[in-house]
């Protein structure tokens, strides 16, 4: 089985986010968080890490787990409007009763370069230019790195969240792959998933993925980030299982979440040079 690292493509993704930050005024991006959630507190800070090693300033707006909804809103509002503000990025989770999408529609569709606001979505689905979530984002560019084939490859994607789940999809369909999207309450789930030459587990559920629900061969990509016991994390699949019969498969960490963090340097460069 080979391993689909994402270290490279990383690297490479953060180097042309420097070219293109240095090429005119520093990009800015601004994170709005409002959660106690450790997990994402520790993507918060490695994101502002990355941002400030490829020239990028990262301001990180605390609103505190207690936020309510409208002051989102309202803080996503104002930091859309700030002209020198590039880029936009709401962390989840929210707070308990709060959803994402009410308030990420406040975000401005050209500095939002996680692709939160419905209207970004829409244009994604239609095949319009958007910024899509950097997570769908690293999902494909780590395919194309590897050169896995798409064009008429049957796809299974695990999971349909608006963060990974359904955009993949669409951009998994715009490379002329067929598309199963299967989720939680998908009878059998293994009957689906072993028909995928690539298979996205995107679920957030730790293990969900195992030796019976991948055909031989499959490019397996694993989205998920679930905490360990021990701190650590661990993804949908299960690694060990799968190991004799797919054909690829992304660790974790180390493959799809640093080329997630890259990308979303390289949608800020790119959303500070927009008219």
């Amino acid at each position: 089985m080979k391993t689909l690292t994402g270290k490279d493509l990383a690297a490479a993704i953060r180097a042309q986010a420097q070219a293109e930050a240095a090429a005119g005024p520093q990009p800015r991006l601004a994170v709005v968080v409002a959660t106690a959630d450790e997990a994402g507190l520790w993507y918060v800070r490695s994101i502002a890490k990355a941002a400030a090693a490829v020239g990028i300033a990262c301001d990180i707006v605390d609103l505190g787990p207690e936020a309510a909804p409208d002051q989102i809103g309202e803080t996503l509002a104002r930091l859309s409007a700030a002209t020198d503000v590039h880029g936009v990025m709401l962390q989840t989770p929210l707070p308990a009763g709060a959803s994402a999408q009410e308030p990420a529609a406040a975000i401005d569709p050209r500095k939002d370069v996680d692709g939160a606001n419905p209207l970004s979505l829409g244009r994604l689905a239609a095949g319009l230019p958007a910024f899509p979530p950097a997570t769908a984002a690293a999902v494909m560019a780590l395919l194309d790195h590897y050169e896995v084939p798409l064009e008429g490859r049957r796809a299974v994607v695990v999971g349909r969240s608006t963060v990974v789940g359904k955009p993949v999809a669409h951009l998994l369909l715009d490379r002329h792959a067929t598309v199963t999207v299967a989720h939680s309450r998908t009878r059998d789930l293994a009957a689906v998933t072993t028909q995928a030459d690539v298979l996205i587990a995107a679920a957030g559920r730790a293990g969900l993925i195992g030796r019976d629900h991948v055909a031989p061969g499959a490019v397996v990509i694993d989205v998920g980030t679930n905490p360990t016991e021990d701190g650590g994390l661990t993804g949908d699949v299960d690694a060990a299982a799968v190991s004799d019969v797919a054909g690829a498969l992304t660790p974790v960490p180390g493959g799809v979440g640093p080329v997630t963090t890259a990308l979303l340097l390289r949608h800020t460069a790119r959303a500070a040079g927009l008219p």
